[in-house]
């Protein structure tokens, strides 16, 4: 029995510490690093209306990649805080808060966020992201 708790805990610290190493690439602004932690079939989703172009759902890499292309070109972070990893078999999610603006208005923004990340094989193949979506359509608009 203890060989399995053992084991178990250091999966969820290794899913864990893979979802830092994705927030790490981010915060570097290295977007080919950062894919190389998630599946070819990634299934990606920001929920929100559609009057927010980075919502909806991405999948595989490529559509990843656009993702972050248009977060780039729409966002400018001021702060980017994840708080707290809470893990469950190959479930992370992490919870935090953001800042910043709209680069094409000027406004900012405040929201804080749950993201919940599935891991299979060692790589992320499932992220979900749940945030104020009323305050990212105000910067934006």
């Amino acid at each position: 029995m203890e060989t399995q708790s053992t084991a178990s805990a250091t999966s969820i610290d290794e899913n864990i510490n893979l979802v830092k190493s994705t927030y790490d690439c981010f915060f570097r602004g290295d977007i080919e690093a950062l894919l190389k932690n998630h599946t070819d079939d990634i299934d990606w989703e920001v929920y929100g209306p559609s009057e927010i172009p980075t919502a909806g759902p991405h999948r595989g890499k490529a559509e990843v990649q656009q993702f972050f292309q248009k977060v780039n070109e729409l966002l400018e972070f001021n702060k980017f805080d994840v708080q707290q990893y809470i893990a469950q078999g190959d479930t992370v999610v992490a919870l935090g808060e953001y800042n910043g603006k709209a680069k094409n208005t000027g406004k900012e923004f405040d929201s804080h966020f749950a993201h919940v990340v599935t891991i299979r094989n060692g790589k992320a193949c499932k992220f979900r992201e749940y945030t104020d979506t009323a305050a990212a359509l105000n910067a934006l608009t």
